[in-house]
C-alpha cells in the first residue's frame, strides 16, 4: 500500500450544519416553486432536481409533498412567531401582548410570500382539498390555536366582559388585524403609505379592545 493510499481519507458523512443548510435550501426551493408554478403543478421530481437532492431525500426527511408544504409554512411562520407558546406564558398586560401579536400578524400577512401563498391556495383549494387542509392546519389554524390558548387563561378572561363569546375571539382578533382581506389580496394596498396602514391597524385593534374590555 502506498503512502498516499494510507493517508487518503474517505469522504465521510456531511456535517450537521451542511445537512441543515441543504434541507433549508430544499424548503426554500419548494416554496419558490409552489408560488411560481402552483402547488398542483409542481412534482417532487421537479423540486428535487432544482434543489439538487434525490427524491428519496424528500420522502425520508419530510414524508411527501404535503409535509414539504408544511415545512415551507413553518419556516415562514417562524420568522414572525419564533415561539408558538410565548403568548400562553406571557404575563405582560393584556394590551401589550395583543399589540405585539397584532404587529407580528400584520407584518406576516403583508409579506409578499404570504400574499402569494394565500392567492395560490385560494385558486387551487376547490380542486385540491389536500392543499387547503395542509395550509389551514399549518397556517391560520395554528394562529387560532395560539390565540385560543391565550384567551382560555382565567386571568385573561377575568379582564373581559362576562358575556364575551370567548370562542369567537381568535377570529375576531385576526379579522381586526387583517382588516379588509379581500381588498388586501386583490390590490395589496398599493399606493397606501405605510404610516396610514399602521394608523388603520391601530384603529382596528382599538375597536377590538372596545368590544371586549370594560372601560377602565
Amino acid at each position: 500500500m502506498t503512502d498516499a493510499a494510507c493517508c487518503a481519507k474517505s469522504p465521510g458523512r456531511p456535517k450537521a450544519a451542511d445537512l441543515e443548510a441543504r434541507l433549508t435550501h430544499l424548503v426554500h426551493t419548494a416554496g419558490y416553486l409552489f408560488l411560481q408554478k402552483g402547488y398542483s403543478k409542481v412534482s417532487l421530481e421537479t423540486i428535487a432536481r432544482e434543489a439538487h437532492v434525490a427524491v428519496r431525500t424528500i420522502y425520508v426527511k419530510f414524508g411527501g409533498k404535503p409535509q414539504l408544504l408544511k415545512a415551507v409554512l413553518a419556516h415562514k411562520r417562524a420568522s414572525f412567531f419564533p415561539d408558538m407558546g410565548a403568548m400562553e406564558r406571557d404575563t405582560r398586560p393584556f394590551r401589550e401582548v395583543i399589540d405585539e401579536f397584532a404587529q407580528r400578524m400584520w407584518k406576516l400577512v403583508r409579506s409578499p410570500g404570504a400574499l402569494a401563498m394565500h392567492r395560490m391556495v385560494a385558486a387551487e383549494a376547490r380542486f385540491n382539498p389536500e392543499l387547503a387542509e395542509t395550509f389551514y392546519q399549518n397556517g391560520p389554524g395554528l394562529t387560532r390555536a395560539m390565540l385560543e390558548q391565550y384567551f382560555a387563561r382565567p386571568d385573561i378572561r377575568a379582564q373581559m366582559y362576562p358575556d364575551t363569546p370567548f370562542e369567537q375571539l381568535p377570529a375576531h382578533l385576526i379579522n381586526s388585524v387583517i382588516g379588509d382581506f379581500t381588498m388586501h389580496l386583490l390590490f395589496d394596498e398599493q399606493g397606501v403609505p405605510e404610516d396610514e396602514q399602521r394608523r388603520q391597524l391601530q384603529q382596528r385593534v382599538e375597536l377590538f379592545y372596545r368590544s371586549v374590555l370594560p372601560p377602565a
